[in-house]
């Protein structure tokens, strides 16, 4: 990549919300707007006609006349007789030859970086190994593991005063692979929240404090996700990084300016 051209990206979603939606969207108006990234591809791991929100995904990028590749993750487990993952166990054997083939739709694209976001499936040696990815996770590089759900409720568990977001590369350790950037907010404190004991998932998610600590991190998943691209770009950040960045600045500056 020269200082003239854009740092080209392969974008990997299963586009199952508007969280998804929303940050492809914001990424394309970004690019619109000078941003010097450009999408090689946008791959996701469902078909036209499995899902609402994710035709609505196809919808869109087809007006922005985006490369799109797309493979049923749910129709590869059945056409091979596989298992549905299941947490805590190894990835049954069909989640790396479907990977080998999403590779394989990959391959003909070139793109510098590959970013999952919204990706709802863990990532084998057949993809991170043959591309550079990223994934954003929903907490600081020392905070929990999971999905925004467990996250969350594990923040309130453990009564943490702040939270955030990381961009880090691929990798075999789920959630944990070298960071690349981060930015941070503060949990505010909820002196009328009553957390009993080992309280449930669906306790926790019923606490007021469950909606603002995933308010704040939803308002600055996009503008973090735009300051790490535009980081790269500038080469103020690599992959792997040789010194993680902390945007909390940049990005609180961008909600300031309502980005």
């Amino acid at each position: 990549m020269t200082p003239a051209e854009p740092l080209r990206l392969a974008w990997l979603t299963t586009g199952r919300g508007p969280g998804s939606y929303g940050a492809l969207e914001t990424l394309c108006t970004a690019i619109e707007g000078g941003l010097p990234v450009e999408l090689a591809v946008v791959f996701l791991n469902r078909e036209r006609g499995e899902f609402e929100a994710t035709d609505r995904l196809l919808d869109f990028l087809d007006t922005r006349g985006v490369p799109v590749e797309t493979l049923s993750s749910v129709a590869f487990r059945k056409a091979q007789g596989g298992r549905r993952s299941r947490p805590g166990e190894p990835l049954p054997p069909w989640r790396r030859a479907f990977d080998e083939a999403a590779a394989g739709r990959l391959a003909p694209y070139s793109f510098d970086l590959a970013v999952m976001f919204g990706y709802m499936l863990i990532a084998t040696e057949a993809l991170y190994d043959r591309f550079p990815i990223i994934n954003d996770h929903p907490a600081l590089p020392d905070g929990p593991r999971g999905t925004y759900q467990e996250v969350i409720a594990e923040l309130i568990r453990t009564g943490s005063e702040e939270s955030g977001c990381m961009y880090h590369l691929v990798t075999g350790d789920l959630d944990r692979g070298p960071v690349l950037s981060s930015c941070r907010f503060p949990i505010p404190a909820d002196p009328s929240a009553h957390v009993p004991p080992e309280p449930t998932r669906a306790e926790i998610e019923a606490l007021p404090l469950y909606d603002e600590i995933r308010a704040r991190g939803v308002a600055r998943e996009r503008p973090f996700l735009i300051e790490t691209l535009r980081a790269l770009r500038e080469g103020r950040l690599t992959v792997p990084a040789e010194r993680p960045l902390d945007l909390t600045a940049e990005v609180e500056a961008a909600l300031a300016r309502g980005v």
